[in-house]
């Protein structure tokens, strides 16, 4: 492993905190040293306390901060002189640490401190960096991953075995460093659990971290356990999305909320997934206990997930019954967070994108380490005992729940025509803001990078065409695991001619805009919809046009108005599979990609009145925007709308004509 410390981009960063600040962003910049939020890094220094004092205080990082991107303010400072003396208790409780934590804060608005607060603390040394190194986990891993670090490492590090993380490890530590810790000593190794290094300046505790790895990752190369076979590319042509989303629905079922399934499309886990060993492989535990917040123990082989819930529920209650915990454990949803399918590669769960992101990068480099441990010795998680005691224990369950508010539309997935601009567009941002996972289509190339989020995909389709349109179907269920709702909003608005003089080709086109493709999705989604965990919903974006057609739009008319039946005998038919089909029909709505100045000008004229008399020409004398649309949409596809099909609602203004 090569150091990345850079002295003049170190010396940005002029005082001590700074100093901590650039080095963990090192460390969080290297996914084989950690993944999302983990690991933590700490300086003890001089700090100014509210009272005016001047304390010994340790800065470390705060619950919940990533390194990558940790900023000042991402560092709790707790005073020294009360850590210390916690370290030293035998059985202090893991809810009396985290207050005695709090009470050794500084600002009391300052995040709650790492739960590894009190190691680093005990540790006599200035700057402390604490990381998941891989390479040192593959050692730890095996039956004989004692030896294989005192092999490696001989009197640089203090071997310390696995203890629940949090007090219990400070206190052993406590014990240990009096009589083991020499000159020689530049780190501890924590079996099954990570590295710590140490240092004076912030360099050094980051350049030993950087040794440290380096020699374990010389130590696996010697033994041929470090380069991995790169895997070869899979197919990508064959169509997984139906059993992508029957799987999900599956999950969401014994998880009793609706969850996205990614589908990951890198080789390794595919390999991983094929191997004819993988039972064997997989079935043995996470990394670290920790993991297991993400990824459970275990991953679910096949798709059989009935079995795996049974065998999740019986775990709970075997464990459950042992952990002495004063309060009866509530369970947590027995759902795999991790799939391994010889047919569907590696598939992971989450209530957003982000989450089934992190759980995929998690076990991808698990994958690693088990290939590793493997070609080393063989893979050896800890027992299921310890596992369990992380997964539930309330420090750790705390880090996933902390400021998580759940959405109308969390878990949930939906595709929106017409995306690009106007209705379709604010669309995507009050469903995004709904938390639900989005994927627009629109001819636009624009579409692709619409928004820029995890929970967002755009793709140019033209909805005309069936196998675009199939294709982005395929595309949304392979990032979000299915579909739950449609949004059709994808139209044009031809120039204005009368009947007399109306060409074919204008009507045919505007009627395989609105009419024809408005079919393909609905057919194509149908069967993604019968499967969403909270009924399939369709909302179509019709027009005022239907109701009260307007002379010199006959083909815009007759064609939303096709729409509109089409929609009707869908809300007849599909109510009993669970799916709601309901149409609004907006007039005006001026801020789209179909109202041009020129539209609005000869429409003003046709009518005889200025173009903002035009604007506002309705009942209520308002203008109509494409969000107020769009946050109809979203109510529709909402709790509000549970019990409604077939509605035909107008957003207008108040027309004369349809009221």
């Amino acid at each position: 492993m090569q150091s990345r410390w850079d002295d003049a981009e170190a010396a940005r960063f002029e005082d001590d905190i700074g100093q901590r600040v650039y080095s963990s962003r090192l460390l969080g910049a290297d996914s084989s040293l950690v993944l999302h939020g983990g690991g933590n890094t700490s300086v003890k220094l001089s700090q100014r306390s509210l009272q005016g004092a001047d304390e010994e205080v340790l800065c470390v990082k705060g619950s919940g901060h990533d390194l990558r991107t940790i900023e000042n303010k991402g560092f709790t400072a707790l005073r020294l002189r009360d850590l210390i003396p916690l370290a030293e208790i035998s059985d202090l409780s893991d809810i009396d640490m985290a207050r005695g934590l709090r009470l050794a804060a500084l600002d009391p608005d300052a995040p709650a401190a790492s739960v590894e607060a009190l190691l680093h603390a005990i540790l006599p040394h200035r700057y402390v960096d604490h990381t998941h190194a891989e390479a040192v986990l593959a050692l730890t891993n095996t039956p004989s991953g004692e030896e294989h670090i005192r092999r490696a490492y001989g009197d640089s590090v203090i071997v310390v075995p696995y203890v629940t993380p949090g007090h219990a490890l400070a206190y052993l530590c406590a014990q240990l460093l009096p009589t083991q810790l020499t000159e020689n000593t530049i780190g501890l190794v924590l079996l099954h659990h990570g590295l710590v290094s140490f240092g004076a300046s912030a360099r050094e505790s980051y350049e030993r971290t950087i040794e440290l790895v380096t020699r374990a990752e010389e130590y696996l190369s010697a033994r041929g356990a470090y380069e991995l076979p790169i895997p070869a590319a899979q197919e990508s042509g064959v169509q997984l999305g139906l059993s992508l989303a029957q799987l999900r629905a599956e999950v969401s079922r014994v998880a009793a909320l609706p969850m996205v399934l990614r589908h990951d499309d890198d080789p390794v886990g595919s390999a991983f997934a094929r191997r004819p060993d993988v039972a064997t492989l997989s079935q043995s535990g996470p990394a670290t206990p920790d993991h297991a917040i993400r990824t459970k123990r275990l991953p679910l082989l096949g798709r059989d997930v009935e079995s795996y819930t049974a065998a999740y529920r019986e775990y709970f209650a075997e464990h459950a019954s042992r952990s002495g915990a004063g309060e009866p454990l509530q369970m947590l949803d027995p759902a795999p967070r991790v799939v391994l399918d010889h047919d569907l590669g590696l598939c992971t769960v989450g209530r957003s994108v982000s989450d089934a992101i992190a759980t995929a990068d998690i076990y991808k480099r698990t994958i690693d380490l088990i290939l590793r441990a493997s070609a080393l010795e063989r893979w050896q998680a800890l027992p299921a005992a310890d596992i369990f005691a992380v997964e539930y224990w309330s420090l750790e369950q705390a880090k996933l729940t902390r400021d998580q508010r759940e959405n109308d539309f969390a878990g949930e997935a939906v595709v929106i025509t017409g995306a690009a601009s106007g209705i379709g567009a604010a669309c995507v941002d009050a469903f995004l803001a709904r938390g639900a996972c989005v994927c627009g289509l629109d001819i636009d190339p624009g579409v692709t990078d619409l928004r820029l989020a995890p929970s967002y995909i755009g793709s140019v389709c033209d909805v005309t065409h069936e196998e675009e349109v199939t294709a982005a179907f395929e595309q949304c269920a392979r990032s979000f695991g299915g579909l739950d709702m449609l949004v059709l909003c994808a139209g044009i608005f031809p120039p204005s001619r009368g009947v007399d003089v109306l060409e074919v080709d204008q009507w045919q086109r505007t009627f395989a805009v609105h009419a024809d493709a408005n079919l393909l999705l609905l057919r194509g989604a149908h069967p993604f919809l019968e499967l969403a965990p909270n009924g399939g919903r369709v909302v179509v974006v019709a027009s005022k046009n239907v109701p009260a057609p307007g002379p010199g739009a006959a083909a815009y008319s007759a064609s939303k108005a096709a729409l509109t039946q089409l929609a009707r005998v869908a809300a007849l038919e599909w109510g009993a599979k669970g799916i709601r089909v309901n149409i609004i029909h907006p007039d005006a709505v001026f801020d789209t990609g179909i109202w041009t100045d020129e539209v609005i000008n000869a429409r003003a004229a046709h009518y005889g009145v200025t173009a903002q008399e035009y604007r506002t020409r309705n009942v209520l004398q308002v203008e109509v925007a494409s969000r107020d649309v769009a946050e109809l949409v979203a109510t529709m596809c909402g709790p509000v709308f549970a019990k409604t099909t077939g509605a035909q609602v107008p957003i207008d203004g108040g027309n004369e004509r349809v009221i």
